[in-house]
């Protein structure tokens, strides 16, 4: 064996390396011609691998793209997602305000005075779908015109059992709304748009634009019960519950949850004679079906009493859906009655919804102000710094459900209007918004003007925020704002030289830009 193996060293040709690094043998060209075949053999290999991959993603993208690239020679080829058997187009799009149908729960006696704040927010002209349910048929030429929602009159409840002392039978009535829609609808063709049912209160005022932002977050096919809890830690904690949307507010019930809840309602409110209102009956069919609620905190009961000015100057980072009890709070704007208020925050609106009395909090360090922006509602400037932590947190301008003055009957943080005399804010309530529509970026204009009370006086040596009278904000409208993370807007002090007037700018803040006072 040994000698072989000599003889076999002796045999094999040393290998060299070229430039590229790849051996290759310095034998003769007869040796050189017996490696022919075999890296024949490997490169018609390595080809018909090429080929077939070639092959397989040409047919691959054809069968994504309908169209016939030789149609569309200079067409990309796009796959295009094909609908299945059952799909339709419209299946495919967002959700827009005609995928909605209202449930508005009424009453024949107070409908002549509260269908002027649903006149308010409904869009006429078949622009919305929904319907107004009364107790008993009102004959009025107004509440059959095209500015209000058709009035339907809501079926015969008195065979379910209703022993709640001191209750009101009619919240078997209003809970059956939900059901009563859903049959409104059945087999109609207006039915196959519809993807969610929302109900509220003849006091309710929603802001449609908003209302769609939130929807557009979940899937309409599958179950949703979305709304919020009360602004009463009480009235939470014992009468109803944190887990239970408050029909006042408003609630939304994706279709098909609503078809199914249409099913067994009535057996449910069986169940629950003991209950008091009609949204505790509609959460108690919904723990039965297991569903949960989801929260958005944008739908405003308005459990409170007296001035909402606390509230609404700091409304949280998300849209504002709806407010609730109109007839019970102070007019949003003073001087106003309570439905030309709401028509005036209907102005804004109309111009950047997504913005509506959202806060923006700056520092004119000059005259040691701190001033908070709810836009298109008020602007505030109070004497000295205020953090921000601190301006986040609503004022206590309202008193709670049960008229306790007791600020831990409510369900969130709340602080004094002032700590001391000097701190006391001078409040800008809106007179007038408007577009600049000459520029090339459309920008909003919104004027403020001091609303006229006693202000204590002050020993501080700081200027006066009395000494202004008029406040112009500049802002740009931004749709999209709730398509990102939540993040409170940035405004800056707009030097001017009008006396009496303040002028500030309203953007989206710098990734790195903080609110943090200085005297520097």
């Amino acid at each position: 064996m040994g000698e072989n193996n000599n003889h076999h060293h002796k045999e094999q040709k040393p290998l060299t390396y070229d430039k590229s690094n790849k051996p290759f043998s310095s034998s003769s060209s007869s040796s050189s011609s017996s490696t022919i075949p075999s890296c024949s053999f490997t490169a018609m290999i390595v080809l018909l691998i090429f080929v077939s991959y070639l092959l397989y993603s040409f047919s691959f993208i054809s069968f994504l793209n309908p169209y016939s690239p030789s149609k569309f020679p200079n067409t990309l080829l796009v796959p295009v997602i094909r609908l299945g058997s059952g799909q339709k187009l419209e299946e495919l799009q967002q959700t827009e305000l005609k995928h909605v149908v209202f449930g508005i729960a009424a009453s024949s006696d107070l409908w002549k005075h509260r269908r002027e704040y649903v006149k308010t927010w409904w869009k006429p002209h078949g622009d919305m779908n929904g319907a107004v349910w009364l107790d008993t048929p009102v004959n009025d030429s107004v509440s059959s015109s095209s500015a209000l929602p058709q009035i339907k009159i809501s079926s015969d409840t008195s065979s379910f059992k209703y022993r709640y002392r001191n209750g009101h039978r009619s919240a078997i009535r209003i809970t059956r709304i939900v059901s009563e829609t859903v049959r409104m609808l059945n087999g109609t063709e207006a039915e196959r748009n519809v993807r969610w049912v929302v109900m509220g209160d003849d006091d309710t005022v929603f802001f449609t634009e908003n209302l769609v932002r939130v929807l557009r977050k979940y899937d309409h096919k599958q179950f949703y019960y979305i709304g919020a809890p009360s602004e009463s830690h009480l009235q939470n904690l014992h009468q109803f519950s944190y887990g239970m949307a408050y029909g006042g507010g408003g609630f939304a019930i994706s279709y098909p949850l609503a078809k199914v809840l249409e099913k067994m309602q009535d057996r449910c409110i069986e169940r629950y004679a003991d209950l008091y209102g009609s949204d505790d009956r509609v959460h108690a069919c919904m723990a039965e079906l297991g569903v949960p609620l989801t929260k958005e905190v944008g739908f405003h009961q308005m459990d409170v009493y007296g001035d909402l000015l606390g509230l609404l100057s700091v409304h949280p980072q998300v849209p504002i859906v709806s407010i609730h009890h109109l007839d019970v709070v102070e007019p949003i704007f003073p001087n106003k009655s309570r439905v030309n208020a709401v028509k005036k925050l209907m102005i804004p609106a109309k111009l950047d919804s997504a913005s509506l009395v959202q806060q923006s909090v700056c520092y004119d360090t000059s005259r040691q102000w701190t001033m908070s922006i709810s836009w298109g509602y008020t602007v505030q400037i109070t004497r000295t710094y205020m953090p921000a932590r601190m301006m986040e947190m609503p004022t206590r301008t309202f008193n709670d459900w049960h008229k306790r003055y007791d600020f831990t009957n409510v369900a969130f943080n709340t602080r004094p209007i002032t700590y001391t005399d000097c701190q006391r804010p001078r409040v800008f309530y809106l007179s007038r918004a408007f577009s600049n529509s000459s520029s090339d970026q459309k920008t909003t204009i919104t004027e403020y003007m001091r609303h006229d009370e006693w202000y204590p006086s002050c020993d501080w040596g700081i200027a006066d925020p009395s000494d202004i009278n008029q406040i112009f904000v500049y802002k740009k409208p931004n749709p999209d704002r709730w398509n990102k993370a939540p993040r409170r807007d940035c405004c800056r002090l707009v030097p001017t030289r009008k006396k009496g007037t303040m002028v500030l700018n309203v953007a989206a803040c710098a990734n790195d830009e903080i609110l943090a006072y200085s005297d520097k």
